[in-house]
C-alpha cells in the first residue's frame, strides 16, 4: 500500500479522533483503577463507551464514510470486539503473567489496539465506495 496524501491525511483524521477520545478514556481508567476498580473490569466498563463517541469521529471525519450508516455500525462493533478482545489479551499477559504495571501496559495497548482498529475501519468498516480506491 502506497502513502498517498489521502491515506496519510486520513491517518492524521483518525489519530485526531483516537487522541482525543483515548486521552478522555485513559484519564478516567486512571482514575478508576486509582481508586479501586480492577484493570481489566474498568477497560470493560470503559470501552463501550469510547466505542460509541468513536463511531461518530471516525465515520464522518476520519473517513467521510457515504454509507448505510446500519451496515457499518455491525462492522464496527465486529471490529471494536476484535480490539477489545487485544486489549484484555494483552493486559492479562504483560501485567497479570508478567506482571507488568498495568498502566503501562495499557498505555501501550492504546496504541497497538488502535493500529489494529485503523486497519480494520480502513479496509472492512468503512471501506471506500467503488471507484474510489487506487486504480
Amino acid at each position: 500500500m502506497k502513502l498517498t496524501w489521502p491515506a496519510l491525511s486520513q491517518l492524521i483524521r483518525y489519530g485526531v479522533v483516537g487522541l482525543l477520545t483515548n486521552l478522555a478514556g485513559y484519564g478516567v481508567y486512571l482514575l478508576l483503577t486509582w481508586l479501586w476498580l480492577e484493570p481489566k473490569l474498568a477497560v470493560t466498563l470503559l470501552y463501550p463507551v469510547g466505542v460509541i463517541t468513536g463511531y461518530f469521529g471516525h465515520a464522518r471525519y476520519s473517513f467521510s464514510y457515504q454509507g448505510r450508516a446500519t451496515s457499518s455500525m455491525s462492522r464496527y462493533l465486529v471490529a471494536h470486539a476484535i480490539g477489545y478482545g487485544a486489549n484484555i489479551c494483552l493486559l492479562y499477559v504483560f501485567s497479570d503473567a508478567l506482571h507488568y504495571p498495568h498502566q503501562a501496559v495499557q498505555a501501550a495497548a492504546i496504541f497497538i489496539v488502535a493500529g489494529l482498529l485503523f486497519l480494520l475501519f480502513k479496509f472492512f468498516v468503512f471501506p471506500p465506495a467503488r471507484g474510489d480506491g487506487p486504480e
